[in-house]
C-alpha cells in the first residue's frame, strides 16, 4: 500500500536501521509485509547498503530499494551542525522510485510506536500531510524562516510544520520536487532550518498541506525538561510517532538518560543485533556530536 522512505548518510546507518525496526516492531507481519523501504544516501558504502537491505528483509518488508543521489551544492545548508546536506534528499524521491501509491517520509532519529496510515485518508494528489511543529508553533516566530514575514506580511501567523514525517500519494512527489527548486532558486535567503523549512515555504505559497495529529510526530522533550513523562507532554496522547529533535540524539553515550532514551536504546540494539546476524560486524555508531 504504501512505501517508507529514509535518508541518511554513512553516520545514520543504524540510526536508521533503529527506526525501521520500531517501525517492524509497531506493526502486525501481514501490514509489514505490505510496506517497500526506499533510502536515498549521498555516501552510504555498497556494504553497508548490501546490510541494510539483508536487515529489511529479515524485518519482513515487502521490498527495498536504494539510491545514491547527489545533493545541489547551491542549496543553503544554514543552520544545525548535527545536519549534513543529506536531509535534502528527501525531495529526491520520485515516483517511480517510491512504487507504491503512498509515500511516508521518516526522519532517521525517531521511533515508530502506532499506525501511520491515517493521513492517507485525507490527501489529494497535490496535497501532503505534516505536523505542526510544536517549538515553532506559527510563522513569524523563533529563528525559522528568517525573513519571510517583512517580504509576505500576510504570511504571519500561519501554521509553521515540522518535517520529520510527511506522507502524501506519490502523485504529489513530481510537482512538489519541482516547487522546492524554484523556491531554493529564488528565496532560499529565508532558509534557516534547511529542508523544513523549504518545505514550510512551499506550504505557504501552495496551501496544499493538510495537517496531521499531534501523535504522528509527538516531540520527545525529557531530555531537556526532566520531567517525569514519556512524550514531553503529560496529557497527550500516546505517540505513534517519538521524535529526537534536536543535536541531543538518544545513540549518543553524552545523551541525557530518560525513559524514552531507553526504549530508544532497545531499538537501536535490536538493530546492531541484526546487523551481525547478517554478517556486518563492523556496524558502528556516529561519532559524539554527529
Amino acid at each position: 500500500m504504501y512505501s517508507v522512505g529514509i535518508c541518511i548518510d554513512e553516520s545514520y546507518f543504524l540510526p536508521a536501521l533503529a527506526t525501521l525496526t520500531s517501525l517492524a516492531d509497531s506493526r502486525g507481519p501481514a501490514e509489514v509485509r505490505s510496506i517497500s523501504v526506499r533510502v536515498l544516501t549521498t555516501d552510504l558504502a555498497r556494504s553497508r547498503a548490501a546490510t541494510m537491505a539483508a536487515v529489511v528483509d529479515r524485518l519482513g518488508f515487502a521490498s527495498f530499494d536504494l539510491r545514491w543521489q547527489r545533493t545541489d551544492p547551491n542549496w543553503r545548508l544554514a543552520s544545525c551542525g548535527h545536519i549534513s546536506a543529506a536531509t535534502y534528499l528527501r525531495f529526491g524521491f520520485t515516483r517511480r522510485f517510491v512504487d507504491r501509491p503512498y509515500f511516508v517520509y521518516l526522519d532517521a532519529d525517531l521511533l515508530v510506536l502506532g499506525d501511520l496510515t491515517g493521513p492517507f485518508d485525507s490527501l489529494a494528489t497535490g496535497q501532503i500531510a505534516l505536523v505542526r511543529d510544536r517549538l515553532v508553533h506559527a510563522v513569524g516566530r523563533g529563528q525559522a524562516l528568517p525573513g519571510v514575514v517583512e517580504r509576505w506580511p500576510s504570511f504571519a501567523g500561519r501554521p509553521y510544520y515540522n518535517a520529520g514525517v510527511m506522507w502524501c500519494p506519490s502523485g504529489t512527489l513530481p510537482g512538489l520536487r519541482g516547487h522546492i527548486a524554484a523556491i531554493m532558486a529564488r528565496a532560499q535567503q529565508h532558509i534557516h532550518f534547511n529542508d523544513q523549512d523549504a518545505l514550510n515555504l512551499w506550504a505557504l505559497f501552495s496551501g496544499a498541506v493538510v495537517p496531521a495529529g499531534d501523535a504522528l510526530n509527538t516531540f520527545e522533550l525529557e531530555r531537556f525538561e526532566g520531567g517525569a513523562h514519556l512524550t514531553g507532554n503529560p496529557d497527550r496522547a500516546d505517540p505513534a510517532v517519538l521524535h529526537f529533535v534536536g543535536p541531543d540524539k538518544p545513540w549518543q553515550r553524552t545523551c541525557p538518560p530518560c525513559r524514552a532514551v531507553t526504549l530508544y536504546r532497545t531499538y537501536l540494539d535490536a538493530a546492531r543485533r541484526l546487523t551481525s546476524r547478517v554478517g556486518d560486524l563492523t556496524a558502528d555508531l556516529p561519532p559524539p556530536g554527529g
